[in-house]
């Protein structure tokens, strides 16, 4: 065989080789009830409540400021709205 080229032969592995799974695959591993998602082992984390996307239109002068509060800043939005529905009742 040539040097260059390498050998792709498929080679049988006995599934009886394979090493036992540890406890510590299943600590990282997705876990599923049917074909239901019950833990994932990767990203976010899910919420036990979400957030809806909306759009609104808010004056540049709200905006600008908190905007330069940095990151997170539509969050900060969020709160200030919870916030101001706990001081006024309709």
């Amino acid at each position: 065989m040539s040097e260059n080229k390498k050998d792709l032969r498929v080679t049988w592995v006995d599934p009886d080789d394979a090493p036992e799974l540890e406890s510590s695959f299943f600590d990282v591993a997705d876990e599923y009830r049917g074909a239901i998602l019950v833990r994932a082992s990767r990203g976010r984390p899910l919420a036990l409540e979400t957030k809806e996307r909306i759009s609104i239109r808010l004056s540049p002068a709200v905006l600008k400021e908190f905007r330069a509060t940095g990151p997170g800043w539509q969050g900060r939005i969020d709160s200030a709205l919870k916030d101001w529905l706990q001081s006024h009742k309709f």
